[in-house]
């Protein structure tokens, strides 16, 4: 398989998995002093995952959560972000502008900060005490902070249970789903990679993936024009200008939101001869209870996604990490 090294892919998901304990003795910390909310803050791919676990959260707590958007943070600002609020960040350089900037401002407010920094050298790691280093899997991490704090908070009873099946079967699970999704991403990428434009249709915590993907994989990476749209938004402007050869990608998760993809679903066929499903439901969790799939079905479709992503930059001659402009002067 392209760009497809097992043992890496256990390690990176047991090895955010094992984060777990670091995690519940910031969180322990915190608790104990009291907050009012908690805000998950990030730009670009972080801020979509952040999206992710906004959904989890208003679906199954009474927390009050806010998701805030770094440069729009340091210009509007939030009230709601006070020094009883607790903070949660990922970066993978540490170093962005904007979310440097962001937690200066954050700082000076003097709200509880929990930062999963993947270098530890970094600005931002050496900004705050809360820091836990790891590479990568932030959408893991995001989770097991909210996970924990429902359960403190008497809303998640079978917290240890859903843990320990995840720490029993989660990584081998992904991978085993790349593998059988293998052959799928080829096709897609061979019947999409030079389209002139693709939409991508998400709902529940596969919206922050869905805006991810079509942001940070089809333009940045990839260089192909891209739209993303809820589920629930796409009857209301993108249906119009839907014909027979119109490349639309509808993605199907588990949780609360997944009638408005398959309403979604049912109409494409009525005017689109040129659409793809993709549908956590479709890929076995094996060992975890079907209760629990809505909470992962985006980190399901995401293993589907990398397949394609990696066919694509083989068929296309495009390495996925070079870039025109982003980071390569001031702007």
């Amino acid at each position: 398989m392209l760009k497809f090294n097992e043992q890496k892919q256990l390690d990176n998901v047991n090895g955010a998995l094992s984060l777990k304990p670091e995690v519940e003795k910031w969180v322990d910390k915190i608790w104990d002093r009291g907050f009012e909310n908690i805000c998950f803050l990030g730009i670009g791919g972080t801020y979509a995952s952040a999206l992710q676990v906004e959904k989890h959260l208003k679906a199954k707590s009474k927390l009050k959560v806010i998701v805030e958007e770094a440069a729009e943070f340091l210009t509007t600002g939030n009230k709601n972000v006070t020094d009883q609020t607790i903070v949660i960040i990922s970066s993978v350089t540490g170093n962005t502008k904007e979310m440097v900037e962001a937690m200066e401002k954050i700082k000076e407010i003097g709200s509880y900060v929990i930062e999963f920094i993947d270098e530890k050298e970094s600005t931002l790691a050496k900004m705050f005490d809360n820091v836990i280093s790891y590479p990568g899997d932030e959408q893991l991490k995001f989770f097991l902070v909210a996970d924990y704090l429902m359960y403190k908070n008497e809303e998640f009873d079978d917290y240890e249970n859903y843990y320990d099946q995840l720490e029993k079967n989660l990584a081998k699970d992904l991978v085993a789903i790349e593998k059988s999704a293998d052959n799928f991403g080829k096709e897609f990428a061979e019947k999409h990679r030079h389209d002139e434009m693709q939409y991508y249709i998400g709902a529940g915590n596969q919206w922050g993936s869905t805006y991810s993907y079509a942001m940070c994989y089809v333009e940045e990476q990839h260089w192909l024009r891209s739209k993303s749209i809820t589920a629930a938004e796409f009857f209301h402007g993108t249906l119009e200008i839907v014909d027979e050869n119109t490349s639309v990608t509808l993605f199907i998760g588990e949780d609360a939101e997944r009638p408005l993809a398959e309403r979604v679903k049912k109409f494409l066929p009525k005017v689109c001869g040129n659409y793809t499903i993709i549908d956590s439901k479709d890929y076995p969790l094996d060992g975890i209870d079907e209760k629990y799939r809505g909470y992962l079905s985006h980190l399901v479709t995401h293993c589907v996604t990398q397949r394609i992503d990696a066919h694509i930059e083989h068929l296309n001659r495009h390495p996925m990490d070079i870039r025109r402009y982003y980071r390569q002067f001031d702007y």
